[in-house]
């Protein structure tokens, strides 16, 4: 399910930080529930390599899960052997590019500016994560893309519902939406995860 084309069908990634191997199931399913399918767990979060291994147990090829705010080849190897499909970055590192090639996955390291997203994907990225966008905004990413056009980009940072569609427009394939999405340290009650749904709903629609 490694395929790149899997984020072009689902093209936004929840970002999910804090998450918890009590909450996670339920969070996932929300977000499926309301279209989004692609969800990026990170691995700062303790204890991440069991809870990405517990919801692809439970979801399977239902959703498509990877492995964020990966800084080294041994996360990277962490996150896959856990079951991520994909290994994001907030910056380039070319080891981690290659371990996560080397076993298949898809590999989406941080870059900013036009040396460092060409950079990337020269060392091999399927595709290249603009961070932090919201410092840039969509008319950088137009500017980036007209001379880039063969590199897949994804933005993350400040994306909310109000401007996913910018970004999206300015020739950017995926976005990542974080805390303006899911907060697992903000979901307690069924009625929590019954409201996330609604918001992934309402993210979903913008893509139609």
């Amino acid at each position: 399910m490694s395929s790149i084309d899997t984020i072009y069908r689902n093209p936004i990634v929840a970002v999910i930080r804090h998450s918890n191997i009590e909450t996670i199931i339920p969070l996932v399913r929300a977000l499926k529930e309301g279209g989004i399918r692609s969800v990026e767990l990170t691995a700062e979060t303790k204890g991440v390599a069991g809870i990405i291994e517990k919801v692809m147990n439970v979801f399977g090829d239902d959703v498509f899960i990877g492995g964020g705010t990966v800084l080294d080849p041994e996360t990277a190897k962490e996150v896959i052997s856990a079951g991520a499909e994909f290994v994001v970055s907030p910056t380039l590192n070319v080891d981690t590019i290659k371990m996560t090639k080397r076993y298949g996955k898809l590999a989406i390291p941080g870059a900013l500016t036009p040396t460092e997203i060409l950079t990337a994907y020269e060392h091999g990225a399927d595709m290249v994560k603009v961070f932090p966008a919201n410092t840039v905004g969509p008319s950088y990413i137009k500017s980036v893309h007209g001379p880039l056009p063969q590199i897949p980009l994804m933005v993350t940072g400040g994306i909310t519902l109000d401007n996913m569609k910018e970004y999206l427009e300015a020739g950017s394939i995926s976005v990542g939406v974080g805390g303006n999405l899911a907060d697992p340290r903000q979901l307690n009650s069924e009625e929590d995860f019954k409201a996330l749904t609604k918001k992934a709903k309402a993210f979903a629609d913008q893509l139609r």
